[in-house]
């Protein structure tokens, strides 16, 4: 290329001095985005903290600025909610900035705060002191006696929740995918750091990263087809192609297909749920206890902005495959919870069960649909964590007393801690009084009115199947004599302050729930479709 050449080429690209029409920088509205940006730059800054701060310091830099992340990012988001800026999409449109969204990233922030004071509860010692040490050699030995304490968790979950908080923003399905990615690959890494039991831990991340390989692959060939019956993957212009009627019905069929399994998976929804008990079980309890509440959260925003804006014109299509989803999900959950003897596998499939009655709400495809969900995420979340949180104090010479044959007598031995244990079943159970019969009630209403009865029976019948192991656990608490070498009740401050949170806020959804229900029926009516 000669020198005119260069020179003719630069001008053209909006160089000084030429005469080409410059390169525009995109927009970025850093303040509608604020929350996602501060959760990423504390991540940033917490991997930096692992570079350059000195291991005696890093325990507490951590806890601290992860602490004030989350909550700094769940302040601005109340500030975004309750302000006078207009609900619209951020980012070139990339990022949706509405009511629904600002509503489930202050769940997930909530969520994902309660879930830390699981994770710095030192005096239970959840995480491996080395995770490259193997499991028995004499390098994990001298790392536990040394007190080494695994500091890099914290910059792990905060990315995780930085990839939850985006996913239900996300207003194109590339966007989409990074945000599944962003939240996924931590949470490989961090199923894997189990002090006790490693080798079942590290086992759970390996079963989970290799299904979340594939079902990321799944979600991006569905994106791909999309766009090629879209031209875009933008969901307002997929929803646009679709009013037309135009383009290719087996890119569209197929490209959603496939797109559901990635979704579906992240759900735990059958058949896609085979990952879920043995990773809620080999994980540290403060991670399943992330998974439980902030991932189902995160992923079931994602699916509604999905099925709600892109692919509403196309519900008479997705529709009954969903209705087919649904009842294997609430019936197999419930049913295969019943066989279960360790309390971590049972409340796995009880979440898949509740991962059904959830796409209720997605199948009501109204408002009423959408309100309720919002509500039932809120509900459920609490109380997950909660109940998590207690599994983590029921600990024996061996660490977390996993096996329902341990809990016998605990009644007897620590009648609060089975106490609370117990609330917090009869509210996964739907017992009235309880946020879980509110999010229930909320969500079988949406989805009568909007022609799904036959699902609410099954849903009915699922839950008086459900009910029964929980009342199992219960019974083998307080009606169950004491082993001699029976576990103890182990409960650190900050653990005693999740399991309080938790329960204050089953109570109150349960007993009060109205403020809640309004706040998420106005969240469902500012989201963003266009």
């Amino acid at each position: 290329m000669t020198p005119t050449q260069v020179s003719a080429a630069v001008a053209a690209f909006g160089a000084p001095g030429g005469e080409g029409t410059p390169i525009q920088a995109p927009h970025i509205e850093y303040g509608q985005l604020g929350p996602l940006l501060l959760v990423f730059g504390v991540a940033i800054l917490g991997v930096l903290v692992e570079a350059f701060v000195r291991r005696s310091w890093r325990f507490p830099v951590q806890v601290v600025l992860a602490a004030g992340g989350l909550g700094g990012a769940f302040i601005w988001t109340i500030v975004l909610a309750v302000g006078d800026v207009p609900f619209h999409v951020a980012a070139e449109g990339a990022l949706a900035v509405d009511g629904p969204t600002l509503f489930l990233q202050g769940t997930i922030l909530v969520l994902a705060l309660i879930s830390l004071l699981l994770i710095v509860e030192r005096k239970q010692g959840h995480f491996a002191a080395q995770a490259a040490a193997l499991p028995g050699s004499e390098a994990e030995q001298e790392t536990m006696s040394a007190g080494i304490t695994q500091t890099e968790v914290f910059p792990l979950m905060m990315f995780a929740v930085a990839g939850m908080v985006m996913f239900p923003a996300s207003n194109d399905l590339l966007t989409m995918f990074v945000a599944l990615e962003i939240l996924s690959l931590p949470l490989y890494l961090l199923c894997g750091l189990a002090r006790r039991r490693r080798l079942l831990s590290q086992e759970a991340a390996l079963k989970y990263f290799l299904l979340g390989a594939f079902s990321s692959a799944f979600f991006l060939y569905g994106v791909a087809l999309l766009y090629g019956y879209a031209g875009s993957v933008r969901l307002s212009v997929i929803a646009a192609q679709l009013s037309k009627g135009a383009g290719s019905e087996t890119l569209l069929l197929a490209g959603v297909a496939l797109l559901s399994v990635g979704l579906l998976f992240k759900l735990g929804a059958v058949p896609f749920h085979m990952w879920k008990p043995d990773v809620y079980q080999g994980a540290p309890t403060p991670i399943t206890a992330l998974m439980a509440s902030c991932t189902l959260v995160a992923a079931f925003g994602a699916m509604l902005r999905v099925y709600y804006v892109a692919l509403e014109t196309l519900r008479w299509d997705w529709r009954p495959a969903m209705w087919g989803v649904a009842i294997l999900t609430m019936v197999a959950g419930s049913v295969i919870a019943i066989t279960q003897t360790d309390i971590k596998r049972m409340l796995a499939y009880s979440s898949i069960a509740h991962a059904g009655f959830l796409l209720m709400g997605v199948i009501a495809t109204s408002e009423n649909g959408l309100s309720s969900t919002l509500f039932y995420l809120v509900a459920y979340g609490f109380t997950t964590v909660g109940a998590f949180a207690v599994v983590t104090m029921v600990r024996d010479a061996g660490g977390e007393a996993g096996h329902l044959s341990r809990w016998a007598g605990l009644g007897k031995r620590s009648p609060v801690v089975a106490g609370v244990f117990a609330f917090f079943l009869l509210a996964f159970a739907g017992i009235p009084l309880t946020s879980g019969f509110t999010g229930k009630f909320a969500v079988f209403k949406a989805a009568i009115e909007a022609g799904a009865t036959p699902l609410v029976i099954v849903g009915v019948l699922s839950s008086a199947i459900a009910a029964f192991f929980y009342v199992r656990v219960i019974v083998v608490m307080f009606f169950s004599e004491p082993e001699a070498d029976g576990p103890s009740v182990v409960a650190g401050p900050a653990t005693a302050a999740a399991v309080a949170l938790g329960l204050t806020a089953t109570v109150v959804l349960g007993v009060l729930p109205q403020p809640v229900l309004d706040l998420a029926g106005h969240a469902a009516t500012q989201m963003f479709v266009r």
